[in-house]
């Protein structure tokens, strides 16, 4: 069965479209990863699938129901971001226990290890938590409810390093103990990428890629050599950079769809091949390779600002 499902989805708000004619289907009980940039359109996705917005035009389905004004849908999802509000009336273990009451799937065994652990006082109060803190015991309520579908929307602002460690390896832990749908959307891919099965990559409203995290990370190649050793069959290729290193040097990223003879023909002329991580393919992919350049050329004098 489809966890999630979208056909052409569209969110516009006023004159600015967030998302742009989305299409996608996920199945149940695997972990997914949402990625893009800031302003991509993730966080307006997932509120359009737990029902919190609702769609402009097309399709959309969470387990065989419209979302937008559904209790099934309420009942069996959760949306954990940064900006979750709880009773300042409740302190924390209150909050955990009305949890148990509102969640059919709740785990308070597995709550209250997680808050023992990450350090929280019973009488604390949500509003007087650092962010870092904030976001673990948001972390908490999204695991413990164990909702048919989870989602996470960069769960982890403000968390330190090792904080964030032990984050991912107690959702794949709990995951692999009891399956569910989980979406992940964070700008730390190189951190997750290993738990991922597979990926939605978004930029400016538009869904760039769907695919496995396995074809993800070896989705991009990088090209390097002397410009004239760079065969002219390259140039039908998908370039998603392009930097000079000096008058004679040049590297390229392009997808990694070359034939066997190509890869041949290219290491007899000196060209070196090399890989490109999942976490740098997807700033390439979503970046202005093909528009303003990166940062350096702001340096160089090659951007135009466009101002007289």
């Amino acid at each position: 069965m489809k966890a999630v499902q979208t056909k052409e989805l569209i969110k516009k708000y006023g004159r600015r479209t967030a998302l742009n004619g989305v299409s996608f289907s996920i199945e149940e009980n695997t972990i997914t990863g949402l990625a893009g940039r800031n302003g991509a359109g993730k966080t307006t996705l997932l509120k359009i699938l737990t029902g919190l917005l609702k769609e402009s035009d097309g399709k959309v389905e969470v387990y065989g129901n419209r979302p937008f004004n559904n209790l099934q849908v309420s009942a069996n999802s959760i949306y954990i971001d940064d900006q979750m509000n709880f009773p300042t009336s409740l302190t924390l273990k209150e909050i955990l226990e009305e949890g148990r009451r509102f969640y059919h799937n709740w785990d308070h065994t597995l709550a209250m290890n997680l808050f023992d652990y990450f350090g929280f006082h019973p009488k604390g109060r949500h509003n007087e938590l650092s962010k870092g803190k904030e976001s673990t015991f948001n972390m908490i309520i999204g695991l413990a409810s164990r909702s048919a579908l989870t989602i996470f929307d960069e769960p982890t602002t403000g968390m330190d390093a090792a904080v964030r460690k032990d984050f991912y390896r107690a959702l794949l832990k709990d995951y692999l103990a009891y399956p569910r749908t989980i979406l992940l959307s964070t700008h730390h891919l190189e951190e997750v990428e290993d738990i991922l099965e597979d990926i939605l990559l978004m930029d400016k409203g538009n869904l760039l890629m769907h695919t496995s995290m396995e074809d993800m990370k070896s989705y991009a190649v990088a090209v390097s050599g002397r410009k004239e050793w760079m065969p002219e069959w390259m140039e039908d290729k998908h370039l998603l950079y392009k930097e000079e290193s000096g008058p004679y040097e040049q590297t390229v990223i392009l997808q990694n769809n070359f034939t066997s003879e190509e890869k041949e023909e290219l290491k007899r002329k000196g060209v070196q091949l090399s890989p490109v991580s999942a976490s740098d393919a997807f700033v390439y992919m979503t970046g202005e390779a093909n528009g303003k350049g990166g940062v350096d050329d702001v340096f160089s004098g090659r951007i135009d600002s466009g101002s007289d």
